[in-house]
């Protein structure tokens, strides 16, 4: 009874350490079943100017909308990798818009996060009006982002600067973060002293936006993390708090940095399930 999954078990890693790429493998697999993707819709000119849109089959105009930012150490990543995600949360009832942004060295902060807001805006219209398999309503949006897209998409949900700048006017309904690096100071590395010049690197911090008024918020983090400190989650849970903003932090005691990410795959059995499990019963809780 047990010699078959151990076998296609074995087939699946062997698959996935081959020359065929861990993501695309993965995503050879997804189902693309009850849900429609609609690529490349365009937010700004430019080759990373658009985003992917996964619509679950009988989405109406109350369908919540989650927009996730993947990771990337702010300089690589595309909405390209991640059909698995967009898979995993329309397959749960909602619709999913992965944008693409620009990344060092075509910009420095604050230019991702600003285009990040221009994504959001996007949507939010899209959700108004209509279109791309979207009844027009009023949809509750949600912001969401692993690694380098968390921090990018918590300052999206704390400093209300970006989305009003980009004529967003909608509120957000709640952030999830996954291994999300909110304060992160000092920096050590070359490449992010680049990445942040030093007269805005205060500003790149989520910790500092955090105030009362600001969304409800899911932080998790796997315990195993070597890439983004724990400590970057626990900080910004203690600032929520004393905000008096409501926020679950989680630490998943088995998951390092991709594990957060790889749990939402349902292809495969991959990282922790119970995290995605604990994400899709946050986004369900506040989209009532």
């Amino acid at each position: 009874m047990h010699a078959i999954p151990r076998l296609l078990l074995v087939v699946l890693l062997a698959g996935l350490l081959s020359a065929c790429s861990g993501p695309a493998f993965l995503n050879a697999l997804t189902s693309r079943a009850g849900f429609e993707t609609i690529p490349d819709i365009r937010y700004m000119p430019g080759e990373r100017g658009t985003f992917d849109l996964y619509v679950p089959n009988g989405a109406g105009a109350s369908t919540p909308i989650v927009v996730f930012f993947y990771g990337g150490s702010w300089d690589s990543g595309s909405k390209s990798i991640y059909p698995f995600l967009g898979q995993s949360l329309a397959s749960a009832g909602f619709v999913v818009a992965i944008p693409d942004y620009r990344v060092y060295p075509e910009v420095r902060f604050p230019t991702f996060v600003e285009d990040g807001a221009r994504a959001v805006a996007a949507v939010e219209r899209l959700a108004r009006q209509g279109g791309a398999g979207i009844a027009p309503g009023r949809h509750p949006i949600f912001l969401m982002g692993h690694s380098a897209g968390a921090q990018i998409a918590a300052l999206l949900a704390y400093d209300g600067r970006y989305l009003d700048a980009a004529g967003a006017n909608t509120g957000i309904a709640g952030f999830v973060g996954l291994s999300g690096p909110y304060d992160f100071l000092p920096l050590t590395e070359e490449r992010y002293k680049r990445i942040f010049p030093p007269a805005l690197r205060d500003a790149s911090q989520p910790v500092r936006f955090v105030g009362a008024g600001d969304p409800t918020s899911f932080l998790a983090h796997g315990a195993k993390d070597t890439t983004v400190d724990p400590e970057n989650a626990r900080s910004l849970a203690r600032h929520l708090q004393r905000a008096g903003v409501p926020v679950t932090h989680k630490l998943y005691p088995d998951l390092d940095h991709i594990g957060t990410i790889s749990s939402f795959a349902t292809a495969l059995p991959l990282g922790d399930r119970q995290l995605r499990e604990d994400v899709l019963a946050f986004l369900r809780d506040r989209s009532r």
